[in-house]
């Protein structure tokens, strides 16, 4: 046999030509057997997250579920994430983390993407976009125990405590967790329902959802609107009552999200989508009820939300005890996660939520509704995602709905919708 040393030097030069040629042409995992997934005709094009470590925020609320159960059972590792949880002190703590890339992906409320793409609010303009929504339902307005039996789910109630504070000097304070998010928007809107002009009538501040029970103990407020767990705290506490659940305002409406940046997004599509494949794997096992307690257990921990167990379980079975004699067993529109088509990010929200900026004057004049919703709700990522993983969803909705005060909203009339109201701050 002859030794390396006695081959001739064009032999060997053309033994490793033919395997380079045969390694081009083929890809090394075409000769170790079989194409690979992403093979497109002689280039390889890999299915790998473009990122593979994202810190995602959440703040300590119930549906912040879906991120913490794809991080805990590793299903955010299965498409290729190491993900990062890293809960945040407040709605702007996490925004403006999100926006100087410190997190790569964020538990959002649906209506600051919108606010930061338009620069509203104090917040910088820093374009964001929302391909899924977290959860629907599951929040609630909270009034101290001085209002039990006196005001319910009916605004109209409220009304004379309000309008007899506002005459001694000495309006009401009403609190949400951040002005152009969900907990601002239901606050309003029940306030407009009951003909009260959230800034003319009472003060509405803001507080982090963690610290709302502690500001009602010792009397800096006399309501408010949070997530879970924390009108279920306050029961508990025999700090205040449950008035009504947001559900019972507006049956499915979208609630939390999972938000990008823009720029982000563009640039790691593959790494987005990867994030959306394991929420999806996580949202579904979620909504099965089976699963509600382990969740409880996971979510109930001081990494997330640092509160007991039971006081979550609950209402994410649907059972609702309102503090006040009214109680559901089986409540239908229970927080979900991925039931009724939750997670598609619909255009007609983003429109919902800017009707609602022009309706408080968060807007000068008719803001191109369409145009940022589309800019933000981004169902084009939603629906790749998804069909690389074979699942079945519901698709774009363009229903109009009503909420609970018989009022319809038309997605193809936001600025007669906007007008209507009675109660509103128009500007422009």
């Amino acid at each position: 046999m002859k030794n390396k040393s006695s081959i001739p030097t064009s032999t060997l030069i053309s033994r490793r030509s033919f395997l380079n040629r045969s390694l081009k042409g083929l890809g090394a995992a075409a000769l170790l057997g079989g194409m690979p997934k992403g093979w497109i005709g002689s280039v390889y094009a890999s299915d790998a997250p473009e990122v593979d470590t994202l810190k995602f925020g959440m703040i300590a609320l119930t549906d912040c579920a879906p991120l913490a159960i794809a991080h805990e059972r590793g299903l955010f590792k299965k498409y290729g994430i190491n993900s990062v949880i890293s809960k945040g002190a407040s709605w702007a703590a996490i925004r403006d983390s999100l926006s100087n890339g410190d997190l790569q992906a964020t538990h959002m409320l649906l209506g600051m993407p919108i606010a930061s793409t338009m620069g509203l609010l104090g917040s910088p303009k820093k374009p964001m976009i929302v391909p899924w929504l977290l959860n629907r339902n599951g929040q609630a307005i909270t009034l101290k125990q001085d209002l039990k039996g006196k005001v319910g789910a009916n605004p109209k109630a409220l009304k004379p405590f309000v309008d007899e504070a506002k005459s001694k000097g000495t309006p009401m304070t009403f609190a949400m967790t951040f002005p152009p998010g969900t907990h601002a928007m239901w606050m309003r809107y029940y306030l407009g329902a009951g003909g009260i002009n959230p800034d003319k009538d009472v003060a509405l501040i803001t507080v982090p959802p963690p610290q709302m029970v502690a500001n009602m103990k010792i009397g800096k407020m006399d309501g408010f609107c949070v997530g879970e767990p924390w009108n279920a705290r306050s029961i508990a506490d025999g700090i205040g009552f449950t008035a009504m659940t947001t559900q019972d305002m507006w049956k499915d409406h979208p609630e939390k999200v999972c938000a990008f940046l823009a720029e982000f997004a563009d640039k790691n599509p593959k790494t987005v989508k990867a994030v959306l494949k394991a929420l999806n794997e996580a949202s579904v096992w979620l909504d099965e009820m089976a699963n509600r307690p382990e969740a409880c257990g996971i979510v109930s921990q001081p990494t997330y939300i640092n509160c007991p167990k039971e006081l979550i379980l609950g209402r994410m079975q649907g059972a609702i005890d309102y503090g006040d004699g009214r109680k559901k067993t089986e409540d239908t529109y229970y927080m979900t996660f991925s039931k009724r088509n939750c997670n598609y990010p619909q255009l007609k929200y983003g429109v919902w939520w800017l009707s609602q900026f022009r309706r408080w004057g968060m807007v000068e004049g008719a803001p191109d509704y369409m145009g940022v919703s589309k800019q933000v709700m981004r169902p084009d990522l939603y629906e790749e995602a998804m069909k690389e993983v074979g699942y079945a969803h519901g698709g774009a909705d363009h229903k109009p709905e009503t909420l609970f005060d018989g009022v319809t909203f038309d997605p193809s009339q936001p600025e007669a919708y906007a007008k209507a109201f009675a109660i509103n701050n128009l500007k422009g």
